[in-house]
């Protein structure tokens, strides 16, 4: 409750924050060291502290929890040449207090090499790059590839990715293997697990829009069957983004993405969507955004058929797109969301959202963000209304260097919870704090 009532604090403060000019940008430790070397050798860095809590984990009353998050970056960059790059960053993520032992991923991974890649081209602002080595791959709103930076380790992958832009058109070809993260030990990807993919962008088709096809491939050893038998995985997933805004102040967007491929002998079948419009009142004081969005992701029919329906949501960065709260993810799912974005200063951005949940299958379950099965009532008597969601939060920039932010999200459990869980409602508060060097 103490970590609640810090972060109610924080974020009320935030809100009634006075309209300033941008503070300047703060020098820098790196800054005077990289003067002294020589201009193709760069250092820099990231430092990260979090306080956050749970209240109610796993929907039981009483299940409490409040800890420190701390992560520590440091970056090397040498450019010899305008065409080549190697970048390495090694990361050192830690958590106190928290109740859970022993600790270890998502929360902490202790010094361990993050990122070490080779780069020929300039695969973010030339015609062709190529990447190899250890690197983050992020695509599109990140809804199925991307890097979770929210997490206190984070995602990277070991990776060849070759970058093609020309002419208001870019191709994303890569061959990858998402590295499997071990505390005190030297993080390496398993092998025989690997994703494939091809992400397109198109931005001259529609004006003012950019449309991005896709398509992935993931391999995975050793699964379990919803049967309980060990097979190995064989899907593909096809879809698109498309995100563009129109004069007056609208914006809208939409990813649609579909399923296909075989766990052993169990066929695989699924799809998912993410609809969105917006519209900004940008002459108004503090440019409010309205929004309404709906999320759908199907889910598994016949638990005991042989065949999975449920979506995958692959390796997304899926902090905050179904709740702040991260109890929901893009697996069946039926998710209405609507609320207001804020930015009542220049440096300065807040939110309150609202969410109504239920399940696209009463006789599977509910999925957190990182995709992990939460609850499940394998008969369907639980219904399907999983609850509703209230969220606040804002961050403040007081220079580049510097960023603070500070929220809070409240999960009312519904029929589907009270019935399958013990059914205490779930509130998720964070304080945090980042300075980068």
């Amino acid at each position: 409750m103490k970590t609640l009532l810090t972060s109610v604090v924080f974020a009320s403060a935030l809100f009634a924050q006075p309209s300033a000019p941008p503070a300047p940008r703060a020098a820098a430790p790196s800054d005077e060291l990289n003067k002294n070397l020589p201009s193709w050798i760069r250092l820099s860095g990231e430092y990260r502290i979090r306080n956050e809590g749970q209240e109610g984990a796993a929907f039981k009353p009483s299940n409490d929890d409040n800890y420190l998050l701390s992560r520590l970056r440091l970056d090397l960059l040498l450019r010899p040449a305008s065409w080549l790059k190697l970048f390495a960053q090694t990361q050192d993520s830690r958590v106190f207090w928290k109740n859970l032992k022993p600790y270890g991923p998502p929360y902490q991974n202790t010094f361990d090499l993050r990122i070490a890649y080779i780069e020929i081209g300039d695969s973010d602002k030339k015609n062709i790059g190529i990447r190899v080595g250890r690197q983050e791959i992020n695509l599109g709103d990140q809804r199925l590839v991307g890097s979770t930076n929210w997490t206190n380790n984070a995602r990277t992958f070991d990776a060849v990715r070759l970058t093609l832009r020309s002419g208001g058109y870019r191709l994303d070809a890569f061959a990858s293997s998402v590295v499997v993260q071990v505390d005190g030990a030297p993080d390496h990807h398993l092998q025989g697990s690997n994703l494939h993919g091809l992400y397109g962008g198109i931005d001259k088709l529609v004006p003012g829009a950019a449309i991005e096809p896709y398509i992935f491939w993931r391999l995975i050893p050793r699964v379990k069957t919803e049967l309980g038998k060990i097979a190995n995985e064989d899907m593909k997933t096809a879809g698109f983004r498309w995100v563009g805004k129109v004069r007056g102040g609208l914006d809208y967007g939409t990813e649609i993405a579909a399923q296909t491929g075989f766990a052993g002998k169990a066929s695989i079948g699924a799809w998912a969507g993410h609809w969105v419009t917006g519209y900004t009142l940008a002459a108004a004081r503090w440019k409010p955004r309205m929004l309404i969005e709906y999320n759908y992701a199907t889910g598994d029919k016949n638990p005991k058929d042989g065949s999975r329906g449920t979506f995958d949501q692959l390796y997304p960065a899926a902090h905050d797109k179904y709740g702040l709260a991260d109890q929901v993810g893009w697996r069946n799912i039926k998710d209405l969301r609507t609320g207001i974005e804020l930015t009542p200063r220049h440096k300065m951005t807040s939110a309150v959202v609202y969410h109504d949940y239920w399940l696209a299958s009463a006789r599977d379950g509910l999925y957190a963000a990182s995709g992990a099965l939460m609850v499940r009532k394998l008969d369907g008597s639980a219904g399907t209304h999983v609850g509703q969601e209230l969220d606040v939060q804002g961050f403040y920039a007081f220079n580049k260097s510097t960023l603070f932010g500070a929220g809070i999200g409240h999960l009312f459990p519904g029929e589907f919870l009270k019935k399958a869980s013990p059914g205490h409602s779930y509130t998720y508060p964070f304080v945090t704090l980042a300075f980068s060097f």
